[in-house]
Protein backbone atom coordinates (compact mmCIF):
# COMPACT_ATOMS: atom_id res chain seq x y z
CA UNK A 1 0.00 0.00 0.00
CA UNK A 2 1.24 3.48 -0.86
CA UNK A 3 0.61 4.82 2.63
CA UNK A 4 3.02 2.22 4.04
CA UNK A 5 5.89 2.90 1.66
CA UNK A 6 5.77 6.54 0.69
CA UNK A 7 7.51 8.72 3.27
CA UNK A 8 6.02 12.17 3.75
CA UNK A 9 5.14 14.59 6.50
CA UNK A 10 1.77 12.87 6.75
CA UNK A 11 3.43 9.46 6.96
CA UNK A 12 5.68 10.69 9.76
CA UNK A 13 2.68 12.15 11.58
CA UNK A 14 0.77 8.88 11.22
CA UNK A 15 3.68 7.07 12.89
CA UNK A 16 3.77 9.73 15.63
CA UNK A 17 0.05 9.34 16.35
CA UNK A 18 0.51 5.63 16.92
CA UNK A 19 2.81 6.30 19.85
CA UNK A 20 -0.37 7.08 21.79
CA UNK A 21 -2.10 4.20 23.59
CA UNK A 22 -5.02 5.09 21.31
CA UNK A 23 -3.55 5.66 17.86
CA UNK A 24 -4.75 5.85 14.28
CA UNK A 25 -4.15 2.89 11.93
CA UNK A 26 -2.55 3.99 8.62
CA UNK A 27 -5.03 4.43 5.80
CA UNK A 28 -5.37 6.51 2.66
CA UNK A 29 -8.38 8.14 4.28
CA UNK A 30 -6.36 8.98 7.38
CA UNK A 31 -3.83 10.74 5.13
CA UNK A 32 -6.68 12.63 3.43
CA UNK A 33 -8.00 13.71 6.86
CA UNK A 34 -4.57 14.95 7.91
CA UNK A 35 -4.20 16.81 4.59
CA UNK A 36 -7.40 18.75 5.31
CA UNK A 37 -6.28 19.65 8.82
CA UNK A 38 -2.58 20.44 8.29
CA UNK A 39 -0.13 21.39 5.58
CA UNK A 40 2.59 18.83 4.89
CA UNK A 41 5.17 21.07 6.58
CA UNK A 42 2.96 21.37 9.66
CA UNK A 43 2.47 17.59 9.70
CA UNK A 44 6.23 17.04 9.54
CA UNK A 45 6.78 19.45 12.42
CA UNK A 46 4.00 17.98 14.58
CA UNK A 47 5.43 14.50 13.97
CA UNK A 48 8.53 15.53 15.93
CA UNK A 49 6.68 16.63 19.06
CA UNK A 50 6.79 14.68 22.33
CA UNK A 51 3.80 12.77 23.65
CA UNK A 52 3.75 14.69 26.92
CA UNK A 53 3.34 18.48 27.30
CA UNK A 54 6.24 20.61 26.06
CA UNK A 55 7.21 24.27 25.85
CA UNK A 56 7.94 26.49 22.87
CA UNK A 57 11.61 26.29 23.87
CA UNK A 58 11.50 22.50 23.58
CA UNK A 59 9.75 22.70 20.20
CA UNK A 60 12.30 25.19 18.89
CA UNK A 61 15.13 22.81 19.82
CA UNK A 62 13.40 19.88 18.11
CA UNK A 63 12.59 21.92 15.01
CA UNK A 64 15.94 23.78 14.98
CA UNK A 65 14.28 27.17 14.58
CA UNK A 66 14.06 30.20 16.84
CA UNK A 67 11.80 30.09 19.86
CA UNK A 68 9.82 33.05 18.48
CA UNK A 69 9.14 31.22 15.21
CA UNK A 70 8.30 28.03 17.07
CA UNK A 71 5.80 29.87 19.26
CA UNK A 72 4.08 31.37 16.20
CA UNK A 73 3.61 27.90 14.68
CA UNK A 74 2.39 26.43 17.97
CA UNK A 75 -0.13 29.24 18.45
CA UNK A 76 -1.43 28.80 14.91
CA UNK A 77 -1.93 25.07 15.50
CA UNK A 78 -3.59 25.77 18.86
CA UNK A 79 -5.97 28.26 17.22
CA UNK A 80 -7.20 25.38 15.02
CA UNK A 81 -7.28 22.96 17.98
CA UNK A 82 -4.68 20.67 16.44
CA UNK A 83 -2.73 21.38 19.63
CA UNK A 84 -3.97 22.43 23.05
CA UNK A 85 -2.21 25.30 24.81
CA UNK A 86 -2.18 24.85 28.57
CA UNK A 87 -1.67 27.94 30.70
CA UNK A 88 -0.63 27.72 34.33
CA UNK A 89 1.11 30.25 36.61
CA UNK A 90 1.88 32.49 33.66
CA UNK A 91 3.60 29.72 31.70
CA UNK A 92 2.31 28.11 28.52
CA UNK A 93 2.90 24.54 27.49
CA UNK A 94 1.47 22.67 24.53
CA UNK A 95 0.28 19.16 23.88
CA UNK A 96 -0.83 17.20 20.85
CA UNK A 97 -4.05 15.44 21.86
CA UNK A 98 -4.69 11.98 20.44
CA UNK A 99 -6.96 11.77 17.41
CA UNK A 100 -9.83 10.64 19.63
CA UNK A 101 -10.84 11.84 22.02
CA UNK A 102 -8.98 14.83 20.62
CA UNK A 103 -8.31 16.75 17.46
CA UNK A 104 -10.67 14.69 15.28
CA UNK A 105 -13.59 15.86 17.43
CA UNK A 106 -12.27 19.39 17.80
CA UNK A 107 -12.35 19.86 14.01
CA UNK A 108 -16.16 19.49 14.01
CA UNK A 109 -17.04 21.01 17.40
CA UNK A 110 -17.93 24.28 15.69
CA UNK A 111 -19.01 25.52 12.28
CA UNK A 112 -15.91 26.88 10.53
CA UNK A 113 -15.06 28.13 7.06
CA UNK A 114 -11.33 27.42 6.92
CA UNK A 115 -11.88 23.67 6.41
CA UNK A 116 -14.26 21.84 4.08
CA UNK A 117 -16.25 20.25 6.90
CA UNK A 118 -18.50 18.27 4.57
CA UNK A 119 -15.48 16.61 2.95
CA UNK A 120 -13.97 16.08 6.39
CA UNK A 121 -17.19 14.51 7.69
CA UNK A 122 -17.30 12.11 4.75
CA UNK A 123 -13.69 11.08 5.37
CA UNK A 124 -14.33 10.57 9.09
CA UNK A 125 -17.40 8.47 8.30
CA UNK A 126 -15.49 6.15 5.98
CA UNK A 127 -12.43 5.96 8.24
CA UNK A 128 -14.38 5.34 11.44
CA UNK A 129 -17.71 3.83 10.41
CA UNK A 130 -16.87 1.88 7.29
CA UNK A 131 -13.24 0.77 7.58
CA UNK A 132 -13.65 0.01 11.33
CA UNK A 133 -9.92 -0.54 12.04
CA UNK A 134 -9.66 2.76 13.93
CA UNK A 135 -12.75 2.19 16.07
CA UNK A 136 -11.76 -1.41 16.77
CA UNK A 137 -8.28 -0.35 17.89
CA UNK A 138 -9.68 2.50 19.98
CA UNK A 139 -12.48 0.66 21.74
CA UNK A 140 -11.74 -3.04 21.55
CA UNK A 141 -8.14 -3.43 22.73
CA UNK A 142 -7.20 -4.07 26.33
CA UNK A 143 -9.21 -3.98 29.52
CA UNK A 144 -8.93 -0.24 30.19
CA UNK A 145 -11.00 1.88 27.83
CA UNK A 146 -11.12 5.54 26.92
CA UNK A 147 -14.57 6.31 28.29
CA UNK A 148 -17.28 5.28 30.72
CA UNK A 149 -20.99 5.80 31.10
CA UNK A 150 -22.59 7.95 33.79
CA UNK A 151 -25.79 6.64 35.30
CA UNK A 152 -29.01 8.64 34.91
CA UNK A 153 -29.29 9.83 38.50
CA UNK A 154 -33.05 10.29 38.22
CA UNK A 155 -33.48 6.62 37.33
CA UNK A 156 -31.96 5.35 40.56
CA UNK A 157 -34.26 4.16 43.35
CA UNK A 158 -33.61 5.93 46.63
CA UNK A 159 -31.85 2.97 48.23
CA UNK A 160 -29.42 2.70 45.32
CA UNK A 161 -28.86 6.47 45.04
CA UNK A 162 -27.19 6.36 48.45
CA UNK A 163 -24.42 4.21 46.97
CA UNK A 164 -23.54 6.49 44.02
CA UNK A 165 -20.14 8.08 44.51
CA UNK A 166 -19.46 11.65 43.41
CA UNK A 167 -17.27 10.61 40.46
CA UNK A 168 -20.20 8.53 39.14
CA UNK A 169 -22.44 11.60 38.92
CA UNK A 170 -22.28 13.75 35.81
CA UNK A 171 -23.86 16.56 37.82
CA UNK A 172 -20.98 16.52 40.29
CA UNK A 173 -18.40 16.64 37.47
CA UNK A 174 -20.12 19.76 36.14
CA UNK A 175 -20.44 21.42 39.55
CA UNK A 176 -16.79 20.86 40.44
CA UNK A 177 -15.23 21.89 37.09
CA UNK A 178 -12.84 24.86 37.13
CA UNK A 179 -13.71 25.72 33.52
CA UNK A 180 -16.41 24.43 31.16
CA UNK A 181 -16.66 24.59 27.39
CA UNK A 182 -19.69 23.59 25.33
CA UNK A 183 -19.45 22.66 21.67
CA UNK A 184 -21.27 20.86 18.91
CA UNK A 185 -21.58 17.10 19.16
CA UNK A 186 -18.89 15.92 16.76
CA UNK A 187 -20.77 12.71 15.96
CA UNK A 188 -24.11 14.27 15.06
CA UNK A 189 -22.42 17.18 13.27
CA UNK A 190 -20.51 14.66 11.16
CA UNK A 191 -23.69 12.72 10.37
CA UNK A 192 -25.57 15.94 9.56
CA UNK A 193 -23.16 16.59 6.69
CA UNK A 194 -24.02 13.12 5.39
CA UNK A 195 -27.77 13.57 5.81
CA UNK A 196 -27.85 10.82 8.45
CA UNK A 197 -28.17 12.76 11.72
CA UNK A 198 -30.99 12.27 14.20
CA UNK A 199 -32.83 15.24 15.75
CA UNK A 200 -31.15 15.06 19.17
CA UNK A 201 -29.67 18.34 20.48
CA UNK A 202 -26.41 19.31 18.80
CA UNK A 203 -24.92 22.10 20.94
CA UNK A 204 -24.59 19.95 24.03
CA UNK A 205 -21.18 18.30 24.48
CA UNK A 206 -18.91 19.49 27.29
CA UNK A 207 -15.21 19.78 28.03
CA UNK A 208 -13.70 20.69 31.39
CA UNK A 209 -10.56 22.05 33.00
CA UNK A 210 -7.47 22.87 30.92
CA UNK A 211 -8.97 21.33 27.78
CA UNK A 212 -12.01 23.60 28.07
CA UNK A 213 -9.82 26.63 28.75
CA UNK A 214 -7.81 26.06 25.58
CA UNK A 215 -10.82 25.36 23.38
CA UNK A 216 -12.82 28.36 24.61
CA UNK A 217 -9.77 30.63 24.31
CA UNK A 218 -9.67 29.88 20.57
CA UNK A 219 -13.43 29.84 19.94
CA UNK A 220 -13.61 26.09 19.33
CA UNK A 221 -16.08 25.83 22.21
CA UNK A 222 -18.00 28.49 24.11
CA UNK A 223 -17.55 29.15 27.80
CA UNK A 224 -20.48 28.04 29.94
CA UNK A 225 -21.57 28.14 33.56
CA UNK A 226 -22.38 25.07 35.61
CA UNK A 227 -26.05 26.05 35.82
CA UNK A 228 -26.44 25.96 32.02
CA UNK A 229 -24.64 22.63 31.80
CA UNK A 230 -26.89 21.07 34.43
CA UNK A 231 -29.81 22.11 32.24
CA UNK A 232 -28.06 20.54 29.24
CA UNK A 233 -27.65 17.27 31.17
CA UNK A 234 -31.36 17.31 31.96
CA UNK A 235 -32.23 18.04 28.31
CA UNK A 236 -30.00 15.16 27.23
CA UNK A 237 -31.82 12.77 29.55
CA UNK A 238 -35.19 13.99 28.30
CA UNK A 239 -34.01 13.11 24.79
CA UNK A 240 -32.89 9.64 25.82
CA UNK A 241 -29.17 10.41 25.40
CA UNK A 242 -26.41 8.60 27.26
CA UNK A 243 -23.86 10.57 29.25
CA UNK A 244 -20.43 9.28 28.21
CA UNK A 245 -17.25 10.73 29.70
CA UNK A 246 -13.58 10.19 30.36
CA UNK A 247 -12.87 6.96 32.22
CA UNK A 248 -11.32 8.51 35.33
CA UNK A 249 -12.40 9.37 38.86
CA UNK A 250 -10.57 12.70 39.16
CA UNK A 251 -10.27 15.51 36.62
CA UNK A 252 -12.77 14.32 34.03
CA UNK A 253 -11.98 16.17 30.79
CA UNK A 254 -15.17 15.59 28.82
CA UNK A 255 -18.78 14.47 28.97
CA UNK A 256 -20.66 13.86 25.74
CA UNK A 257 -24.37 13.26 25.39
CA UNK A 258 -24.61 10.33 23.02
CA UNK A 259 -27.34 8.94 20.82
CA UNK A 260 -27.31 5.34 19.69
CA UNK A 261 -27.47 6.15 15.97
CA UNK A 262 -24.66 8.68 15.44
CA UNK A 263 -22.16 8.40 18.27
CA UNK A 264 -19.06 6.28 17.80
CA UNK A 265 -18.90 5.05 21.39
CA UNK A 266 -22.43 3.64 21.20
CA UNK A 267 -21.81 2.15 17.75
CA UNK A 268 -18.66 0.48 19.09
CA UNK A 269 -20.61 -0.87 22.06
CA UNK A 270 -23.03 -2.56 19.64
CA UNK A 271 -20.38 -3.89 17.26
CA UNK A 272 -17.84 -5.04 19.83
CA UNK A 273 -20.00 -5.45 22.91
CA UNK A 274 -18.45 -8.78 23.86
CA UNK A 275 -15.07 -6.99 24.18
CA UNK A 276 -16.51 -4.36 26.56
CA UNK A 277 -15.44 -1.28 24.55
CA UNK A 278 -17.14 1.12 26.99
CA UNK A 279 -16.92 0.95 30.76
CA UNK A 280 -20.37 0.50 32.25
CA UNK A 281 -21.89 2.07 35.33
CA UNK A 282 -22.12 0.12 38.57
CA UNK A 283 -25.82 -0.50 37.95
CA UNK A 284 -27.90 -2.76 35.78
CA UNK A 285 -31.67 -2.90 35.05
CA UNK A 286 -33.91 -5.40 36.78
CA UNK A 287 -37.05 -6.20 34.73
CA UNK A 288 -40.38 -7.12 36.30
CA UNK A 289 -41.96 -9.57 33.85
CA UNK A 290 -45.27 -9.43 35.74
CA UNK A 291 -45.57 -5.68 35.12
CA UNK A 292 -44.03 -5.52 31.61
CA UNK A 293 -46.68 -5.30 28.88
CA UNK A 294 -44.29 -5.92 25.98
CA UNK A 295 -44.74 -2.47 24.44
CA UNK A 296 -41.10 -2.41 23.29
CA UNK A 297 -40.41 1.21 24.23
CA UNK A 298 -37.39 0.21 26.29
CA UNK A 299 -36.09 -1.81 23.34
CA UNK A 300 -36.31 1.23 21.07
CA UNK A 301 -34.67 3.46 23.68
CA UNK A 302 -31.66 1.27 24.39
CA UNK A 303 -28.65 2.73 22.54
CA UNK A 304 -26.72 -0.57 22.42
CA UNK A 305 -29.51 -3.08 21.67
CA UNK A 306 -29.17 -4.78 25.05
CA UNK A 307 -32.95 -5.23 25.30
CA UNK A 308 -35.24 -7.33 23.15
CA UNK A 309 -38.74 -8.77 23.21
CA UNK A 310 -39.32 -12.48 23.79
CA UNK A 311 -42.37 -14.64 24.35
CA UNK A 312 -44.06 -14.19 27.71
CA UNK A 313 -44.86 -17.94 27.68
CA UNK A 314 -48.39 -17.17 28.75
CA UNK A 315 -50.80 -19.90 27.62
CA UNK A 316 -53.73 -17.51 27.96
CA UNK A 317 -52.02 -14.94 25.69
CA UNK A 318 -49.88 -16.83 23.14
CA UNK A 319 -48.81 -13.64 21.34
CA UNK A 320 -47.80 -11.79 24.53
CA UNK A 321 -44.22 -10.47 24.73
CA UNK A 322 -41.99 -9.25 27.54
CA UNK A 323 -38.66 -7.45 27.54
CA UNK A 324 -35.47 -9.40 28.16
CA UNK A 325 -32.04 -7.98 28.98
CA UNK A 326 -28.67 -9.18 27.67
CA UNK A 327 -26.60 -8.21 30.69
CA UNK A 328 -23.26 -8.55 28.90
CA UNK A 329 -24.23 -5.78 26.46
CA UNK A 330 -25.87 -3.43 28.98
CA UNK A 331 -24.20 -0.09 29.81
CA UNK A 332 -26.25 0.52 32.93
CA UNK A 333 -27.11 4.03 31.73
CA UNK A 334 -30.74 3.93 32.91
CA UNK A 335 -32.24 5.26 29.67
CA UNK A 336 -34.62 2.30 29.60
CA UNK A 337 -36.00 3.19 33.04
CA UNK A 338 -37.30 6.52 31.83
CA UNK A 339 -38.67 4.99 28.64
CA UNK A 340 -40.85 2.39 30.40
CA UNK A 341 -44.47 3.62 30.81
CA UNK A 342 -45.32 0.75 33.17
CA UNK A 343 -42.42 1.35 35.60
CA UNK A 344 -41.41 -2.27 35.07
CA UNK A 345 -37.68 -1.51 35.13
CA UNK A 346 -35.56 -0.45 38.07
CA UNK A 347 -31.81 -0.17 38.50
CA UNK A 348 -29.93 -2.37 40.94
CA UNK A 349 -26.26 -2.55 41.83
CA UNK A 350 -24.00 -4.86 39.82
CA UNK A 351 -22.59 -7.82 41.78
CA UNK A 352 -19.04 -6.46 41.30
CA UNK A 353 -18.10 -2.80 41.14
CA UNK A 354 -16.55 -1.52 37.93
CA UNK A 355 -12.98 -0.32 38.45
CA UNK A 356 -12.27 3.24 37.28
CA UNK A 357 -8.72 4.63 36.95
CA UNK A 358 -7.85 7.34 39.45
CA UNK A 359 -6.92 10.01 36.90
CA UNK A 360 -5.74 10.53 33.34
CA UNK A 361 -2.18 9.46 34.19
CA UNK A 362 -3.39 6.20 35.73
CA UNK A 363 -5.68 5.52 32.77
CA UNK A 364 -3.01 6.24 30.16
CA UNK A 365 -0.48 3.99 31.91
CA UNK A 366 -2.96 1.11 32.03
CA UNK A 367 -3.92 1.59 28.38
CA UNK A 368 -0.27 1.79 27.33
CA UNK A 369 0.64 -1.43 29.13
CA UNK A 370 -2.29 -3.30 27.61
CA UNK A 371 -1.64 -1.95 24.12
CA UNK A 372 2.14 -2.37 24.14
CA UNK A 373 3.08 1.32 24.02
CA UNK A 374 4.37 1.88 27.55
CA UNK A 375 8.02 2.18 26.48
CA UNK A 376 7.10 4.99 24.08
CA UNK A 377 5.09 6.73 26.76
CA UNK A 378 7.76 6.64 29.45
CA UNK A 379 10.84 7.27 27.33
CA UNK A 380 9.11 9.77 25.01
CA UNK A 381 12.14 10.77 22.97
CA UNK A 382 14.65 10.69 25.83
CA UNK A 383 18.11 9.43 24.94
CA UNK A 384 19.97 8.85 28.20
CA UNK A 385 21.32 5.43 29.16
CA UNK A 386 18.72 5.13 31.94
CA UNK A 387 15.86 5.82 29.60
CA UNK A 388 17.20 3.36 27.03
CA UNK A 389 17.47 0.71 29.74
CA UNK A 390 13.87 1.31 30.80
CA UNK A 391 12.76 1.04 27.17
CA UNK A 392 14.63 -2.25 26.74
CA UNK A 393 13.12 -3.77 29.89
CA UNK A 394 9.61 -2.67 28.99
CA UNK A 395 10.06 -3.83 25.42
CA UNK A 396 10.98 -7.28 26.71
CA UNK A 397 7.99 -7.33 29.04
CA UNK A 398 5.62 -6.42 26.25
CA UNK A 399 6.94 -9.29 24.10
CA UNK A 400 6.19 -11.93 26.71
CA UNK A 401 3.72 -14.71 25.90
CA UNK A 402 0.10 -13.67 26.64
CA UNK A 403 -0.23 -15.35 30.04
CA UNK A 404 3.11 -14.12 31.38
CA UNK A 405 2.41 -10.67 29.91
CA UNK A 406 -0.92 -10.53 31.72
CA UNK A 407 0.66 -11.49 35.04
CA UNK A 408 3.47 -8.97 34.59
CA UNK A 409 1.05 -6.24 33.53
CA UNK A 410 -0.97 -6.66 36.70
CA UNK A 411 2.17 -6.01 38.72
CA UNK A 412 3.37 -3.12 36.55
CA UNK A 413 -0.02 -1.38 36.59
CA UNK A 414 0.75 0.13 39.97
CA UNK A 415 0.63 3.46 41.68
CA UNK A 416 4.36 3.76 41.09
CA UNK A 417 3.91 4.22 37.33
CA UNK A 418 0.94 6.52 37.80
CA UNK A 419 3.01 8.67 40.17
CA UNK A 420 5.91 8.62 37.71
CA UNK A 421 3.74 10.06 34.95
CA UNK A 422 2.07 12.56 37.26
CA UNK A 423 5.38 14.42 37.46
CA UNK A 424 4.60 15.55 33.90
CA UNK A 425 0.85 15.74 33.09
CA UNK A 426 -0.33 13.38 30.37
CA UNK A 427 -2.41 14.29 27.39
CA UNK A 428 -5.78 15.78 28.35
CA UNK A 429 -8.33 14.21 26.00
CA UNK A 430 -11.27 15.98 24.46
CA UNK A 431 -14.88 15.03 23.82
CA UNK A 432 -16.38 12.36 21.67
Amino acid sequence: MAHRTLKSGYGDLSERLNRFPQGAPPSERLFDILKLLLSEREAALVAQLPIRPFTAKRASALWKISETDARKILEELASRAVLLDLQEDGCTSYVLPPPMAGFFEFSLMRVRGDVDQKALAELFYHYLNVEEAFVRDLFARGETQLGRVFVDERALPQEEALHVLDYERATQVVRSAAAIGVGLCYCRHKMAHLGRACDAPLDICMTFGTTAASLTRHGVARSAQASECLDLLAAARENGLVQFGENVRQGVNFICNCCGCCCEAMIAARRFGFMRPVHTTNFIPALDSNTCNGCGKCVSACPVEALGLVSAHDARRPAAKVARLEEDRCLGCGVCVGACPEEAIRLRGRPERVLTPANTAHKVVCMAIERGTLAELLVDGQSSYGHRAVAAILGALLKLPPLKKTLASRQVKSRFLAALLETEPTVPPGPM
